[in-house]
């Protein structure tokens, strides 16, 4: 299990490596047949992650639901798609309230904005070390992405103006949820470096 950072640490504390799968299909498809094989103990390694995974597991399971829910979008081995949409909607409704109220068209193409950069803030934030360059860094391509996923077009007239202030609120809630869902990660890792 990997402790290098909180968001390495999420991901590690829900992701359990199992090659038992693959190997029990490998030699179904190969030999016909299931052979046992006992030479390998896996419940040693198994025990030391869960032993290791509990206690950040628990730190998460403090966080707010729609919190939590952020950061396994985030961070999680796996995600489903009621747990992408709370996160996507928890990013818009933190920088529609930090905002000026919209118009009931604007408002709509909104959400599908929020669920934009939250796809970007993603991207840019796997791999735990934040460093990765942003996937769509023009407002062209930011359009062509939102056309292309969700059928919203957006106009590029007056971009600066219409939407990137929210764009950048997006970006800042984004970071804001992103510091909230770690904080108890980091405060565990910190506890257990030091009792290692």
């Amino acid at each position: 299990m990997k402790l290098n950072s909180a968001r390495e640490a999420w991901h590690s504390a829900f992701y359990s490596q199992s090659d038992g799968q693959w190997i029990a299909f490998e030699q179904q498809h190969y030999l016909g047949c299931m052979v046992q094989m006992s030479e390998r103990d896996r419940s040693t390694l198994a025990a030391m992650h869960q032993a290791l995974a509990g206690p950040i597991q628990g730190a998460i399971a403090t966080l707010p639901v729609r919190l939590q829910a952020f950061g396994h979008h985030m961070y999680g081995p796996g995600t489903n798609p009621d747990i992408k949409e709370e996160a996507e909607s928890l990013v818009f409704d933190l920088a529609y309230s930090r905002g000026e109220k919209m118009y009931a068209k604007k408002f709509e193409k909104a959400r599908h904005v929020a669920a934009g950069v939250l796809e970007r803030y993603r991207r840019m934030h796997q791999g735990g070390q934040s460093s990765m360059s942003d996937p769509m860094p023009t407002p062209e391509a930011f359009r062509a992405w939102i056309l292309a996923r969700h059928g919203i077009d957006l106009d590029s007239r007056n971009w600066a103006r219409e939407w990137q202030p929210f764009i950048d609120a997006c970006f800042l809630a984004c970071d804001d949820l992103d510091k909230q869902a770690l904080i108890p990660v980091s405060s565990i890792l910190a506890v257990m470096k030091d009792a290692a």
